[in-house]
């Protein structure tokens, strides 16, 4: 099963707001970084946040942090929050339906797939990674803030 964009792209900030503990993140900082339009990121962090994924503030040092612990974070929910359809294949619309032996073998994938997701947390994925040093020293809400200011 393939991924959207909008899914690796919340992959993206979850994981990289879990590599920096304890610091507000700026939307924009982390957009750039990581090659993200700045409106999608600020969609995709308003739906994180909204699920409880993430914290935000508002305003001038605003930004967002992670909104629980990277342990209570499990991947599987996240993709899906974030995928409209997980269906590995566009079977209600296929003329073979009724009488089709795909389907079972299909769905058994999908299951497979999302019992792998829901097997891990954002704390083991974010313990294999690491934040390479221009997207440490470019993310953090404080830093757009001196840089504005």
């Amino acid at each position: 099963m393939r991924l959207t964009r909008h899914t690796d792209y919340a992959l993206r900030i979850l994981l990289q707001a879990a590599l920096q503990p304890g610091e507000r993140l700026s939307i924009a900082a982390v957009a750039e970084a990581q090659g993200i339009a700045r409106n999608h990121a600020m969609k995709l962090v308003n739906e994180l946040a909204n699920a409880g994924y993430l914290a935000t503030t508002r305003g001038r040092g605003g930004g967002f942090t992670l909104g629980r612990a990277p342990e209570d974070i499990i991947i599987g929910e996240v993709v899906r929050l974030t995928e409209t359809e997980t269906q590995p294949a566009d079977c209600p619309n296929c003329a073979l339906r009724p009488g089709c032996g795909l389907i079972p073998v299909l769905d058994g994938a999908a299951q497979a797939f999302f019992a792998e997701l829901d097997r891990h947390t954002l704390a083991e994925a974010a313990s294999r990674s690491r934040l390479p040093r221009a997207l440490r020293e470019t993310s953090r809400a404080d830093d757009m803030t001196l840089a504005a200011g």
